[in-house]
């Protein structure tokens, strides 16, 4: 993906990897707008797509729907205020190639542009599958109610949760084999299963019986939107999850536990992209990814940085490629201070 003049991005490239993507980087260095493009992309693609006798990409349809899409998704006054501030007349250019062998989409868009994209070259066909955006929040408790409510009222929501909660509603797969080990992981960790009733509420399910999810810790909650993803099929295709921050409201042992199956996720065919400040997430998957280095496992790490020229990147297989991340070494910082200060005995 080929970014230039994006909010805090002058010019940025990043080769992405088939299985797990990882961008790190102190608040404001625009971790998640770069999830949010990417994903506005394959979302509009897929909405576009999956209309009844849709014929291939028409270069008019997809132009208007990803222009609502991205507006809906970063919710700015204008389109336009996506553009890069800066002297004279910007213009945010973007190119992505969704998938090997369909073909790049790129697109445009002024600073004064109200609702409108440009597209330069259109794929060759329709995303198949719905990407999936988690945002820091969990999902579960707003259902039921929140997409109809959402599609009949003007609400300061960004899309991507209405997009979430219309796909945890749908019915189960009747075909999971391929994700037991994930979902059993999973359902380890939440101490049960997630249910749906009739009346589109989310439950717990374990040993002390149902329990409604306003009542489950939050960490617990996200690991059930996953759970949930994946019995329901929208994460057996061969598709995207994009994640901002998981492990936001987890302790350090789930935090391991969601490593584990972050990489997992990786190795069954979802291209995983997640953004995070968490050096103990980080280091969780250095291990992981360490033993995995024979399985033709494709990790690509991101480093953002702050320049005088906006933010840069920089990238490669290992965490030890993208620079010095500030937010990191205060981590760090921390616990050597802590080991070498002196403290009375017991």
């Amino acid at each position: 993906m080929a970014i230039s003049n994006l909010t805090v991005f002058s010019h940025v490239e990043l080769k992405f990897g088939r299985n797990l993507n990882v961008l790190v980087g102190e608040n404001g260095t625009g971790k998640t707008h770069l999830l949010k493009m990417a994903y506005s992309v394959l979302a509009a693609s897929w909405e576009e797509g999956s209309k009844p006798n849709d014929p291939l990409p028409a270069k008019s349809a997809l132009q208007s729907r990803l222009a609502r899409k991205l507006v809906n998704v970063f919710r700015p006054e204008t389109l336009g205020r996506l553009t890069r501030r800066q002297s004279g007349r910007a213009r945010c250019d973007v190119s992505i190639l969704c998938r090997p062998g369909m073909g790049p989409l790129s697109f445009s868009f002024a600073a004064n542009s109200q609702k409108e994209v440009v597209l330069d070259r259109v794929k060759r066909q329709w995303i198949e599958t719905p990407p999936v955006f988690f945002p820091t929040r969990e999902l579960l408790t707003l259902c039921p109610n929140f997409v109809s409510v959402y599609d009949s009222h003007y609400l300061e929501f960004e899309e991507t949760w209405r997009d979430t909660c219309q796909l945890l509603g749908a019915p189960l797969s009747r075909d999971t084999d391929a994700a037991t080990p994930i979902l059993s992981a999973l359902e380890e960790a939440m101490r049960g299963k997630i249910e749906l009733d009739s009346n589109g509420r989310f439950y717990l399910k374990g040993k002390q019986g149902r329990i409604e999810m306003p009542l489950v810790a939050e960490g617990m909650r996200k690991f059930g939107m996953l759970a949930r993803l994946i019995a329901n099929g929208t994460l057996l295709k061969q598709g995207c999850l994009f994640w901002d921050e998981p492990e936001a409201n987890l302790n350090p042992a789930l935090i391991a536990r969601l490593a584990e199956i972050i990489v997992m996720l990786g190795a069954s065919g979802v291209q995983v992209f997640i953004a995070t400040h968490s050096l103990f997430l980080l280091r969780e998957l250095e291990l992981l990814l360490e033993r995995r280095k024979a399985d033709d496992y494709q990790a690509r790490f991101f480093g953002l940085h702050f320049s005088d020229q906006g933010v840069t990147v920089e990238q490669g297989a290992s965490v030890n490629d993208i620079g010095d991340i500030r937010s990191l070494d205060e981590e760090l910082n921390q616990s050597n201070r802590f080991l070498t200060t002196e403290r009375p005995a017991a």
